[in-house]
């Protein structure tokens, strides 16, 4: 089984990964870091799993497909696509630059966007494979100081709809999950202490869980939230 996961070297990705490569799944990640890149691809060695690690900005449309190209010629098929690369970029929408709203734009739903065709093309063809979009509770809940990023990851949930419908009648499945507060590197040095947070670790747990259910069910969205929140 091949697994393609973006933003795959911290956090959520991360997770992702390594609980993927530990149940035996082949892995496509990349990253726009080169070095962590390397060092994760190193790290997963211990798990046996074919590793193949693309240095990509997905917020640029050419390295996008240039990453979807490069997967294709080395793994022919893909059953798992994990759109997780993303940014939050903190404001007021009303006072931000327009440009804060376009670098989100490009990433948190873009990226998702060129990949989930690329790869759901395949996964048409095959009539089998299961698409995973991170999304956030902001896809549902306006984040306060996150205007553009709320926006962004509303229209992932709504792209994430209109891919589980296109695909379902094709024997494809689309999930969408959507954390709220995870304790990933964007807390760097928070004094709110971990047990607050849902970590990265629930959320690869759960994916794990959802693939593994039976073939004629699909998991639309999940939220996860931190039990005091």
């Amino acid at each position: 089984m091949n697994a393609i996961i973006t933003g795959a070297t911290r956090g959520i990705g991360k997770a992702i990964a390594l609980k993927l490569a530990e149940h035996g799944y082949n892995l496509a990640i990349g990253a726009r870091n080169s070095q962590e890149l390397e060092s994760f691809a190193e790290e997963l060695k211990y798990t046996g799993a074919r590793v193949l690690a693309l240095k990509a900005d997905f917020s640029v449309k050419e390295e996008a497909y240039a990453f979807c190209e490069a997967v294709q010629e080395q793994f022919g098929n893909a059953d798992v696509l994990v759109n997780n690369a993303g940014t939050y970029l903190p404001g007021l929408l009303l006072d931000e630059t327009d440009d804060k709203l376009e670098l989100q734009l490009d990433l948190n739903l873009k990226a998702a966007y060129y990949l989930a065709k690329y790869f759901g093309k395949i996964m048409r063809e095959q009539q089998s494979g299961h698409i995973f979009n991170i999304c956030s509770i902001a896809s549902k809940e306006v984040v306060e100081n996150g205007g553009s990023y709320s926006v962004t990851k509303s229209a992932l949930l709504s792209l994430n709809d209109v891919l589980r419908q296109e695909l379902s009648k094709y024997n494809v499945k689309v999930t969408a999950i959507l954390p709220g507060s995870t304790l990933t590197s964007s807390w760097e040095g928070t004094t709110i202490p971990a047990e607050r947070f849902v970590q990265p670790e629930d959320i690869a747990s759960t994916l794990y869980t959802i693939l593994n259910l039976s073939k004629g069910v699909n998991v639309d969205e999940i939220i996860l939230k931190p039990l005091q929140f």
